[in-house]
């Protein structure tokens, strides 16, 4: 199963001249991925908008939107948006999670069944001051630890580029510390501000960034991309259980 990420910039090229929204279904279609997360997938000032053309994702490349049922008639929540393939299946309703920040940001939490068993997956897009990232780190861990234990997925950016600082600390228990990809900014990544972790961590052997002259015309952003290795998976995979936050700060 191919997995990916992609900060898509509002659909704007980089320098914010231009509309990208056709470049970036190209990217998507180039990279062909099971399950795409998608962070400022949103107009600023038109939330209800779609940004993404539905029906070309669905005819072309046999994505469609995760639905928000909190949100009728968008494709995401706070700018995030989750494209996965059609005929995985929805185990539970997908529910937003309010992450607060200046700008605000939030995070998608669903459960699927892609074919290989049932997996959690988190979208997100972190902010960008430190200590609103480590609340917001604490705030996921406590989504995952009030649901079921099941092989999980983090996908987003995290705009976090230094190993076990701020979000990337908090997640290092569960997650382990993700390899460094630079994703940022297109034209010269220097920057690893996007990031895909697994629990099991030998889920996600590997990521790869997405560099083609598409992709750097058409964010500011490159997509990050990882194959999952399912034969990670065990009995045992699921467990152990994130450790608890109660007595963390909650984000407001």
């Amino acid at each position: 199963m191919l997995v990916a990420t992609y900060n898509i910039h509002r659909g704007r090229a980089p320098g914010g001249l231009r509309d990208s929204r056709t470049l970036i279904q190209g990217v998507v279609a180039e990279i062909a991925p099971d399950l795409i997360a998608l962070q400022e997938a949103q107009p600023y000032f038109r939330r209800g908008t779609p940004m993404l053309d539905a029906a070309a994702l669905a005819r072309d490349l046999d994505l469609c939107p995760l639905p928000i049922a909190e949100r009728p008639g968008h494709q995401g929540w706070r700018s995030n948006v989750v494209l996965i393939r059609r005929g995985t299946r929805l185990l539970s309703p997908p529910r937003p999670l309010r992450l607060g920040g200046m700008e605000p940001r939030g995070a998608v939490l669903a459960e699927l069944d892609a074919g290989w068993g049932p997996f959690r997956l988190i979208a997100t897009h972190l902010s960008l001051g430190g200590e609103r990232r480590r609340l917001q780190a604490r705030a996921l861990l406590a989504a995952i630890e009030a649901g079921p234990a099941m092989p999980t997925l983090l996908l987003g950016d995290l705009n976090e580029w230094r190993p076990g600082a701020s979000a990337l600390g908090v997640l290092a228990p569960f997650f382990g510390t993700p390899p460094a990809a630079p994703t940022f900014p297109a034209f010269h990544p220097i920057a690893s501000l996007d990031r895909i972790l697994a629990h099991p961590r030998a889920l996600v052997p590997r990521v790869e960034v997405h560099d083609t002259p598409l992709a750097r015309r058409a964010s500011d952003h490159l997509p990050l991309v990882a194959r999952l290795d399912l034969s990670a998976l065990s009995p045992a995979a699921s467990a152990p259980a994130p450790p608890s936050r109660r007595s963390a700060p909650a984000p407001h």
